[in-house]
């Protein structure tokens, strides 16, 4: 086995940006190839709306016929809207890699790790992409077997993108997290598997969408979030203010008159508005696993992850360097704590300097980060340090009871 560094997930232990590309997305649409501009299967990179039209992609083409206005959508206008959708919140000059892939490719072909598509998109990025997204336009041939109020590959997909998840973590040290149209949802949110009853923690599904009685979600909108939140932001905060589109839809109902109450609890990301505010606002920010998850709710998956690619990096200047040792093979406390130094350093200077971490602003002391090796490890004898590395994240109050009553003067 070639020599390496390995960061190990720990789980069950809870009971605007930074330097660091935190929220650079990837997006796989299907669509058309344009001649001489958009290859099939290509990976490719924007980073602005108007950039589109460099791949031969517009919303379609009006012509005047018989004196009517008669409007065509372009072959790729479902890749139009994402890209426009995302940059609407996203700012102009964040990075977006993006492949166009056959109408016959299935979504969980897009997510399988042994195929060249989310994989493929991700190594492109060389580990850049910490989301990505997968949008679905079906082929005019396509009937969807629907299983559980959904296209059953959407499930099948959920699966298949926790693996690459996992994947990009192990493989290319670079972890992501993968996001799902709700494809085809029959409209009644009591038919939706309970995603709460799962692993997936490297998986969410959208249900809802800008346009009324679509198939699919609105993915572009969660993208653009995403990519202009810090990571320990929810992208449910209410204070963000309301999201930037004029009408939200649950298949063929708007989102106030949907019951979204019962998508958000089996464990779905949608759509939901308040009493006495203006807008639309995301249901939450849950991931398709268990509510007892350290990794159940995305900006937790998100410090974890930022976390990972900080103490990977940190921690490979150690591979393989001299290590003086005792008689038994230890190496000395100076040592340890020189390496636990560098590497909550490089998670101040790169985490809890932007508050990404949860860290007491009353304890000066807090850091937010605490990176432990224990001297008695016998180096020599096994060639392996145990290193462990704990972060803080922030609570996210999802439930606030105020108890309201008349104030009576002291006597």
């Amino acid at each position: 086995m070639l020599s390496r560094v390995k960061i190990i997930f720990e789980n069950g232990l809870l009971g605007s940006s930074s330097p660091m590309d935190d929220g650079v997305c990837g997006h796989i649409y299907t669509g058309v190839a344009v001649p001489g501009k958009l290859e099939l299967n290509k990976p490719y990179l924007m980073t602005k709306f108007d950039a589109l039209a460099d791949f031969g992609v517009t919303a379609g083409t009006t012509e005047i016929i018989n004196g009517e206005e008669v409007f065509t959508p372009d072959p790729n206008a479902n890749m139009y809207k994402a890209v426009k959708e995302h940059y609407d919140i996203a700012p102009q000059g964040s990075k977006l890699y993006f492949m166009c892939v056959a109408d016959t490719v299935k979504m969980s072909d897009m997510v399988d790790k042994t195929k060249s598509y989310g994989k493929k998109l991700v190594e492109y990025s060389n580990g850049a992409v910490r989301f990505l997204f997968c949008f679905k336009k079906d082929a005019a041939t396509y009937t969807p077997t629907i299983l559980d109020g959904l296209d059953e590959d959407v499930y099948l997909a959920a699966t298949e993108a926790q693996k690459l998840g996992v994947h990009t973590a192990d493989v290319c040290f670079a972890p992501s997290i993968v996001f799902l149209e709700g494809r085809h949802f029959n409209g009644v949110p009591a038919d939706l598997k309970g995603l709460h009853q799962g692993d997936l923690n490297r998986v969410g599904i959208l249900i809802g969408d800008t346009v009324c009685g679509s198939n699919g979600a609105t993915l572009g909108t969660l993208s653009g979030t995403l990519a202009s939140i810090p990571v320990q932001r929810s992208i449910a905060r209410v204070r963000s203010g309301a999201l930037p589109v004029s009408k939200l839809y649950i298949q063929d109902k708007m989102v106030e008159d949907a019951d979204v109450e019962v998508i958000h609890d089996k464990g779905f990301i949608t759509f939901r508005t308040f009493v006495g505010k203006a807008g639309y606002f995301f249901s939450d920010d849950k991931l398709a696993t268990k509510v007892t998850d350290d990794y159940a709710l995305i900006p937790r998956r998100r410090i974890v992850d930022k976390a990972y690619r900080i103490g990977y990096i940190t921690l490979l200047e150690e591979l393989n360097e001299e290590l003086p040792v005792d008689d038994k093979g230890r190496i000395p406390a100076p040592i340890a704590k020189s390496i636990q130094n560098s590497v909550e350093r490089a998670i101040m200077n790169n985490m809890t300097a932007y508050r990404n971490l949860g860290n007491d602003p009353s304890d000066p002391n807090d850091t937010g980060v605490e990176c432990y090796i224990d001297t008695n490890q016998n180096v020599v004898a096994t060639s392996q340090l145990d290193v462990r590395l704990r972060v803080k994240p922030y609570a996210y109050p999802k439930y606030i009871d105020c108890y309201l009553g008349f104030k009576v003067g002291q006597a």
